[in-house]
């Protein structure tokens, strides 16, 4: 078992996460920075994150593994099966832009997932079914394929969080910046 893997608390526990929260930012910044970079963002030193992680390979794991896990509970906090539709949708929406640094670390390079085992997809996807009972109530366009607008919603916070990095939204415009587009989109006038 590597010590990703092992659940910790306390200190360990609290340095763990600020080594996993930095890579997360730094690598999701730069995919080249370095163990140092890391080490210095997470303000420990580089021997303190190799206690913690034995190369640069298990640090990744260990963040994609987490990322995935944040993004997921992210989806089920936002509760898409509660409420009409367009309200869950919004709160999806700002649900995932909070995980946004997660995404852009996740997908901002096709090479972070190359040859590694994605999540796994749940047998019944929230957000498809969210748009599915919002097409059934006749709030989101009927005509389009759910799978197709579950791709721009992803696509969306994606682009929204990567606009907030580069300074063209603040990073609270970017879940109304990201609703007031796809609803324009799907959303049945």
């Amino acid at each position: 078992m590597t010590s990703a893997a092992v659940p910790e608390s306390g200190t360990r526990g609290r340095t763990r996460r600020a080594i996993v929260e930095a890579a997360v930012s730094v690598l999701g910044r730069d995919r080249t920075a370095t163990l140092a970079d890391i080490a210095g963002a997470a303000g420990v030193g580089r021997s303190t994150l190799h206690r913690y992680f034995a190369d640069r390979e298990e640090l990744v794991e260990a963040v994609i593994g987490d990322s995935f896990r944040v993004v997921e509970r992210s989806v089920q906090d936002a509760e898409p099966g509660q409420g009409p539709p367009l309200a869950a949708m919004r709160r999806l929406v700002a649900a995932l832009v909070g995980a946004g640094d997660r995404l852009l670390f996740l997908f901002g390079d096709p090479r972070t997932l190359e040859g590694r085992k994605a999540a796994p997809e749940p047998a019944a996807s929230p957000v498809i079914e969210l748009i599915r009972r919002g097409q059934a109530e006749g709030v989101f366009d009927p005509e389009a394929v759910p799978a197709w607008i579950e791709q721009v919603l992803w696509a969306l916070v994606y682009t929204g969080c990567e606009a907030a990095g580069k300074g063209l939204l603040s990073r609270h415009e970017v879940a109304s910046a990201v609703v007031r587009t796809l609803e324009n989109g799907i959303h049945v006038r």
